[in-house]
């Protein structure tokens, strides 16, 4: 029978006493959305599921220094977020403007804000299709196709000034409605946009 928990402070005392309950416990609500999470950043399932296996295992080993910690949900996506810049600045696989918009992405969930987070997501979503025509299939085709400026030009059959004007455009019109947040979301949003939802 799975042991419910139905508080933070309960479910340290389990775990630091040596519960095996409580770990699995964690395991059963936290393994999925921190793959989806990690996966979020690193565009990478097999990366992130070590990432998170590494997590939990080092939070097992370290169970008895867990009284400092005031949300286990906020201190298992915050080791998640540090292992993944740590392996990937090591591998120099993260290009520096994406360091940027990670980095910026910490503050979206560093205070449990995935609400908040799915809330610009969607939001983003939706202004993009409110985006006049040519400028949303401008947008897109630079976004989520990952088409150069001169592919979409050639595909568009027009210049590469007139794309560059398009993307200006889309992104002040975005910029007006998520402000600087738009940087990460779209991080977030078009590098999970290939996310295949049963690879975890």
């Amino acid at each position: 029978m799975k042991m419910i928990f139905t508080n933070e402070e309960e479910l340290k005392s389990e775990l630091k006493k040596g519960n095996e309950k409580a770990l699995s416990y964690l395991m059963d609500t936290y393994h999925q959305p921190l793959c989806l999470y990690v996966y979020s950043l690193s565009n990478d399932s097999d990366s992130a599921k070590d990432i998170v296996q590494n997590i939990f295992i080092r939070l097992w080993e370290k169970r008895n220094k867990t009284d400092g910690i005031i949300s286990i949900k906020r201190f298992l996506y915050k080791c998640c977020y540090n292992e993944f810049i740590n392996q990937y600045r090591k591998d120099k696989k993260i290009l520096a403007f994406e360091v940027e918009h990670v980095n910026a992405l910490e503050e979206l969930i560093k205070d449990e804000n995935e609400a908040l987070l799915k809330r610009q997501i969607e939001l983003l979503k939706k202004e993009i299709q409110n985006l006049p025509p040519r400028c949303k299939k401008t947008f897109l085709l630079s976004k989520e196709d990952g088409l150069s400026n001169m592919e979409i030009a050639h595909k568009m059959d027009v210049t590469i000034k007139t794309v560059e004007g398009q993307i200006t455009k889309a992104f002040k019109i975005l910029r007006s409605k998520l402000g600087d947040q738009i940087n990460p979301v779209l991080f977030l949003l078009f590098n999970s946009k290939k996310f295949n939802p049963n690879i975890f």
